[in-house]
């Protein structure tokens, strides 16, 4: 099973059922994957999703994170400042080098620096590119 971080903007996308990518929502909660999260992400996420939807509907959110086997909850112990253009990005990076994730699912460009990186090595994955990987394990 993939270990992975979700970056806030792909949380966003894929919660609507009517999302080409909701099936990245429903692979967590099927545990298809771990989702690798610290609490500098989960208060991101709250804190977007109430400003997108509404407070209520972000806590929902959280909670059902929060409450699956299937959630990792990292507790990164260094930062190691990778994305220079977007400082705000690294809580993402510096979990996912903490968690020893598979990859980092984002449609954030500041996250394209890390492929110029060769250690730690992080992988970024596009979240089309995921979906797709979750259909071809699926079958």
């Amino acid at each position: 099973m993939k270990d992975i971080i979700l970056d806030t903007n792909c949380l966003l996308i894929c919660l609507p059922s009517q999302s080409k990518f909701h099936r990245v929502w429903t692979a967590f909660l099927d545990k298809n994957y771990h989702l690798c999260i610290s609490n500098e992400i989960i208060n991101e996420y709250e804190e977007v999703l109430a400003k997108q939807t509404s407070p209520a509907f972000a806590d929902l959110i959280v909670q059902t994170i929060l409450s699956r086997e299937n959630t990792i909850r990292i507790s990164p112990a260094y930062r190691f400042n990778l994305i220079a253009a977007d400082p705000d990005d690294n809580k993402f990076v510096d979990c996912a080098i903490a968690a020893n994730a598979d990859y980092i699912v984002s449609q954030d460009a500041h996250f394209d620096i890390l492929k110029t990186i060769d250690f730690p090595k992080i992988n970024v994955i596009r979240i089309d590119d995921f979906t797709k990987e979750l259909e071809q394990e699926k079958n």
